[in-house]
Protein backbone atom coordinates (compact mmCIF):
# COMPACT_ATOMS: atom_id res chain seq x y z
CA UNK A 1 0.00 0.00 0.00
CA UNK A 2 1.22 3.48 -0.81
CA UNK A 3 1.79 5.69 2.22
CA UNK A 4 -1.04 8.01 3.21
CA UNK A 5 1.06 10.10 5.60
CA UNK A 6 1.23 13.10 3.25
CA UNK A 7 -2.54 12.88 2.77
CA UNK A 8 -3.02 13.07 6.55
CA UNK A 9 -0.78 16.16 6.75
CA UNK A 10 -2.63 17.78 3.84
CA UNK A 11 -5.94 17.08 5.60
CA UNK A 12 -4.62 18.73 8.76
CA UNK A 13 -3.30 21.72 6.84
CA UNK A 14 -6.71 22.14 5.19
CA UNK A 15 -8.28 22.90 8.59
CA UNK A 16 -9.21 19.59 10.20
CA UNK A 17 -7.92 18.75 13.68
CA UNK A 18 -4.88 16.56 14.21
CA UNK A 19 -7.15 13.75 15.42
CA UNK A 20 -9.53 13.99 12.48
CA UNK A 21 -6.67 14.16 10.00
CA UNK A 22 -5.07 10.96 11.21
CA UNK A 23 -8.28 9.03 11.81
CA UNK A 24 -10.09 9.89 8.57
CA UNK A 25 -7.04 9.07 6.49
CA UNK A 26 -7.17 5.41 7.55
CA UNK A 27 -10.74 4.77 8.76
CA UNK A 28 -11.89 3.53 5.36
CA UNK A 29 -9.41 0.64 5.64
CA UNK A 30 -11.42 -0.55 8.64
CA UNK A 31 -14.85 -0.12 7.04
CA UNK A 32 -15.78 3.34 8.31
CA UNK A 33 -17.14 6.08 6.07
CA UNK A 34 -15.56 9.56 5.97
CA UNK A 35 -18.39 11.47 7.69
CA UNK A 36 -18.59 9.03 10.61
CA UNK A 37 -14.80 9.07 10.96
CA UNK A 38 -14.72 12.87 11.06
CA UNK A 39 -17.53 13.03 13.62
CA UNK A 40 -16.09 10.31 15.85
CA UNK A 41 -12.61 11.82 15.97
CA UNK A 42 -13.67 15.49 16.20
CA UNK A 43 -13.70 15.77 20.03
CA UNK A 44 -10.18 14.34 20.28
CA UNK A 45 -8.48 17.37 18.70
CA UNK A 46 -6.47 19.83 20.76
CA UNK A 47 -5.52 17.16 23.23
CA UNK A 48 -9.14 16.09 23.76
CA UNK A 49 -11.50 19.04 23.54
CA UNK A 50 -8.62 21.55 23.47
CA UNK A 51 -7.75 20.61 27.04
CA UNK A 52 -4.17 19.90 25.86
CA UNK A 53 -4.05 16.41 27.33
CA UNK A 54 -3.23 13.38 25.10
CA UNK A 55 -2.33 14.53 21.58
CA UNK A 56 -5.20 14.05 19.15
CA UNK A 57 -2.95 12.25 16.67
CA UNK A 58 -2.08 9.73 19.40
CA UNK A 59 -5.75 9.37 20.35
CA UNK A 60 -6.53 8.56 16.74
CA UNK A 61 -3.86 5.87 16.67
CA UNK A 62 -5.62 4.28 19.65
CA UNK A 63 -9.03 4.54 17.96
CA UNK A 64 -7.67 2.90 14.80
CA UNK A 65 -6.07 0.16 16.90
CA UNK A 66 -9.51 -0.43 18.39
CA UNK A 67 -11.06 -0.76 14.95
CA UNK A 68 -8.42 -3.30 13.99
CA UNK A 69 -7.90 -5.30 17.21
CA UNK A 70 -10.51 -4.03 19.66
CA UNK A 71 -12.15 -6.26 22.22
CA UNK A 72 -15.94 -6.58 22.23
CA UNK A 73 -16.37 -9.17 24.98
CA UNK A 74 -16.50 -7.78 28.54
CA UNK A 75 -15.41 -11.18 29.88
CA UNK A 76 -12.33 -11.40 27.65
CA UNK A 77 -9.52 -10.22 29.92
CA UNK A 78 -6.89 -11.35 27.39
CA UNK A 79 -8.59 -9.27 24.69
CA UNK A 80 -8.60 -6.22 26.95
CA UNK A 81 -4.94 -6.72 27.75
CA UNK A 82 -4.01 -7.13 24.07
CA UNK A 83 -5.64 -3.87 22.95
CA UNK A 84 -4.06 -2.02 25.88
CA UNK A 85 -0.65 -3.46 25.00
CA UNK A 86 -1.04 -2.45 21.36
CA UNK A 87 -2.11 1.06 22.37
CA UNK A 88 0.88 1.37 24.69
CA UNK A 89 3.23 0.25 21.91
CA UNK A 90 1.79 2.85 19.53
CA UNK A 91 2.11 5.58 22.16
CA UNK A 92 5.64 4.51 23.08
CA UNK A 93 6.74 4.68 19.43
CA UNK A 94 5.34 8.22 19.23
CA UNK A 95 7.00 9.16 22.52
CA UNK A 96 10.38 7.84 21.28
CA UNK A 97 10.21 10.33 18.44
CA UNK A 98 8.73 13.36 20.26
CA UNK A 99 9.45 12.81 23.96
CA UNK A 100 5.83 12.87 25.10
CA UNK A 101 2.25 12.15 24.03
CA UNK A 102 0.84 15.15 25.95
CA UNK A 103 -0.40 17.96 23.69
CA UNK A 104 0.63 20.90 25.89
CA UNK A 105 4.14 19.48 26.28
CA UNK A 106 4.42 18.98 22.52
CA UNK A 107 3.31 22.59 22.02
CA UNK A 108 5.40 23.98 24.88
CA UNK A 109 2.45 25.56 26.70
CA UNK A 110 1.25 25.45 30.29
CA UNK A 111 -2.08 23.90 31.22
CA UNK A 112 -5.42 23.86 29.50
CA UNK A 113 -6.49 26.54 27.04
CA UNK A 114 -8.88 29.08 28.56
CA UNK A 115 -11.18 28.94 25.56
CA UNK A 116 -12.57 25.96 23.72
CA UNK A 117 -12.53 28.03 20.50
CA UNK A 118 -9.75 26.84 18.19
CA UNK A 119 -7.09 29.21 16.94
CA UNK A 120 -7.44 30.68 13.45
CA UNK A 121 -5.69 28.50 10.92
CA UNK A 122 -3.19 30.71 9.13
CA UNK A 123 0.23 30.19 7.58
CA UNK A 124 1.75 31.50 10.84
CA UNK A 125 -0.30 28.99 12.86
CA UNK A 126 1.03 26.05 10.84
CA UNK A 127 4.59 27.41 10.84
CA UNK A 128 4.67 27.88 14.63
CA UNK A 129 3.30 24.48 15.63
CA UNK A 130 4.75 21.00 15.33
CA UNK A 131 1.34 19.48 14.61
CA UNK A 132 1.94 18.67 10.92
CA UNK A 133 5.01 16.64 11.94
CA UNK A 134 3.02 14.95 14.71
CA UNK A 135 0.27 13.97 12.26
CA UNK A 136 2.94 12.59 9.92
CA UNK A 137 4.59 10.61 12.73
CA UNK A 138 1.28 9.10 13.84
CA UNK A 139 0.54 8.14 10.24
CA UNK A 140 3.92 6.46 9.83
CA UNK A 141 3.38 4.50 13.05
CA UNK A 142 -0.08 3.40 11.92
CA UNK A 143 1.34 2.20 8.62
CA UNK A 144 4.15 0.34 10.37
CA UNK A 145 2.15 -1.25 13.18
CA UNK A 146 -1.50 -1.51 12.13
CA UNK A 147 -1.53 -2.00 8.37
Amino acid sequence: MESRAKEAVKTFESGYTCAQSVFVTYADLFGMDRETALKLSSPMGGGIGRMREVCGAVSSMALLAGLKEGNTDPENEDGKEQIYLLTRKLAEKFKEKHGTIICRELLGIEGMEESARPSKRTADYYAARPCSRLVETASEIIEEMLL
